[in-house]
């Protein structure tokens, strides 16, 4: 069977925030950059999260999502993407990264 990744509202205006942040902070100097570094979170997503790597949230984490996936980006920087599931559907929610204050939690 097939599945389906659905993307929260949330979710999206999380990545359209990233992008805007990236090339405000000058992270990358061109904003294409910025969206290449966004797209490889959705690729990630979409080719991973049917897979079994993923762990169940902490109690204060479900209510973005009962389980979530790690895409470590680069050697410094980790995003903790936290969804749902039901049968073959994967609903996305949610967005974090280690440098969040939250992080600890999720370690």
């Amino acid at each position: 069977m097939e599945e389906i990744v659905i993307y929260s509202e949330e979710f999206h205006q999380s990545i359209e925030e990233l992008v805007e942040i990236l090339y405000a902070k000058e992270y990358f100097g061109f904003r294409v950059d910025c969206q290449f570094y966004a797209d490889k979170i959705y690729d990630f997503i979409d080719f991973n999260v049917m897979k079994p790597i993923s762990k169940n949230s902490p109690l204060a984490y479900q209510k973005f999502g009962k389980k979530f996936i790690k895409y470590k980006a680069n050697n410094n920087t980790s995003w903790y993407i936290f969804f749902d599931q039901k049968e073959h559907k994967f609903l996305i929610n949610h967005i974090t990264n280690n440098y969040s204050q939250d992080f600890p939690d999720l370690l």
